[in-house]
C-alpha cells in the first residue's frame, strides 16, 4: 500500500486538474462534454490503480480515422513478424514495466551487446533488426506451447509473404531480389531511432539492486527519460515512447494522447517533490552515448541505494 502513496498523491492531482478544466469552464455543459470527462476519470483510475498489469501497446496515431489504410500495413510489417502476444506482455509489460531499471530483471539489458564496438552498434547493428527480429522470435517458440508456436510462425510466414507479394504484383518490382531489397529498405527505415531510443531511455540512468528496489515513484522518476517532440518519431512510436515516457510508466494504460495532456502535471507534481524529471534531447543523448560507450553498454552498471527517501 506504502508503494504507490506517491503515484495516488500524483493521481490526485490529475484528476484535480482535469475537473477544473471541464468543470470550471463557463460553457454550458453539454451531455457530450459530460461523458468525455467521465472517460478520462476513468482512464486515468485505470491508469494508476491497476499498474502494470496490462499494456496498449498501440500508438494512438493508428486509432485516427485518416490513417485506416495505415492500418493493414502495420499489421503486415510489424504484428505479423514479431513476438507473440505472450512475450511481449511478459518482457515488456511485467518485466519491464514492473522493474524499470533493476538489475537482472527490468534493466534493459537486452539491449546491450559486449561484442560490438560503439560505432558499429550506433551505426551498422539496426540495420540487422529487420533480419535478426523474426529470427529471435522464432527461437523463442521453443518456449511456448505448440499451437501459440503454430500461430507465431503462420502470422510470421504471412507477414513476410504478403510484403512480398504486394510488392510484386502490386508495386510492380520486376525481379524477386529488387523486392527483397525494398523490404529490407523499408523495415530499415526507422530502425537506427528505433535502437537508439530504447537504450536512451533507461540505459545511463540510475540502476536498483533487486532486493533494494525503491518506490514506484522514485523508480519511473530516477529510471525513465523524455525526449523532445519530434513530429517523424512521435508519429512512428507514439507520444509514449518519445517525449511522455515518464508518464507512460507511471500510468501505463493511458493513451499517447493522454499522456501527452497529463505531462505538465506530472512535471510540475514531481519538481514540487524535489524528484528528478529526466528530459535530454536525441543528440544529447547520442553523443554521450558514443563517449561512454564502454561504461554504459559493456561495463556492469553501478547501483543507486536511496537514502533518506523511503
Amino acid at each position: 500500500m506504502t508503494a504507490l502513496l506517491g503515484v495516488r498523491e500524483l493521481l490526485l492531482l490529475l484528476a484535480t486538474s482535469f475537473r477544473d478544466s471541464h468543470v470550471g469552464s463557463r460553457q454550458r455543459v453539454t451531455p457530450r462534454k459530460k461523458l468525455t470527462l467521465g472517460r478520462h476519470w476513468g482512464t486515468l483510475t485505470l491508469g494508476a490503480t491497476l499498474r502494470d498489469d496490462s499494456e496498449d501497446g498501440l500508438s494512438s496515431s493508428l486509432d485516427s480515422p485518416h490513417c485506416g489504410g495505415l492500418r493493414m500495413q502495420s499489421s503486415v510489417m510489424k504484428v505479423c513478424t514479431s513476438f507473440t502476444a505472450e512475450y511481449a506482455k511478459y518482457g515488456h509489460v511485467k518485466m519491464h514495466h514492473g522493474y524499470t531499471n533493476v538489475l537482472g530483471l527490468g534493466d534493459s539489458s537486452t539491449w546491450r551487446l559486449p561484442c560490438l564496438n560503439r560505432y558499429v552498434y550506433m551505426f551498422l547493428a539496426p540495420l540487422l533488426i529487420p533480419i535478426i527480429t523474426p529470427l529471435v522470435a522464432v527461437e523463442r517458440l521453443r518456449e511456448v506451447e505448440l499451437r501459440t508456436a503454430l500461430r507465431t510462425l503462420g502470422l510470421i510466414s504471412l507477414g513476410l509473404y504478403s510484403q512480398y507479394w504486394l510488392l510484386l504484383n502490386v508495386s510492380g518490382f520486376q525481379s524477386p531480389s529488387s523486392a527483397l531489397a525494398c523490404m529490407l529498405i523499408t523495415r530499415s527505415l526507422l530502425a537506427h531511432p528505433y535502437l537508439h531510443v530504447n537504450i536512451f531511455q533507461h540505459i545511463g540512468l540510475p540502476m536498483f539492486s533487486p532486493d533494494k528496489k525503491p518506490r514506484r515513484i522514485h523508480m519511473m522518476s530516477l529510471g525513465v527519460l523524455n525526449l523532445p517532440r519530434l513530429p517523424v518519431l512521435d508519429w512512428a512510436f507514439g507520444h509514449s515512447l518519445i517525449s511522455c515516457h515518464v508518464e507512460h510508466h507511471l500510468f501505463p494504460r493511458l493513451s499517447d494522447n493522454m499522456c501527452l495532456k497529463v505531462k505538465p502535471v506530472v512535471s510540475q507534481f514531481l519538481h514540487e517533490k524535489q524528484l528528478p524529471y529526466n528530459e535530454d534531447s536525441y543528440l544529447a543523448r547520442f553523443w554521450l552515448f558514443l563517449q561512454r560507450y564502454e561504461e554504459f553498454m559493456v561495463q556492469t552498471p553501478p547501483i543507486t541505494e536511496l537514502v533518506g527517501l523511503q
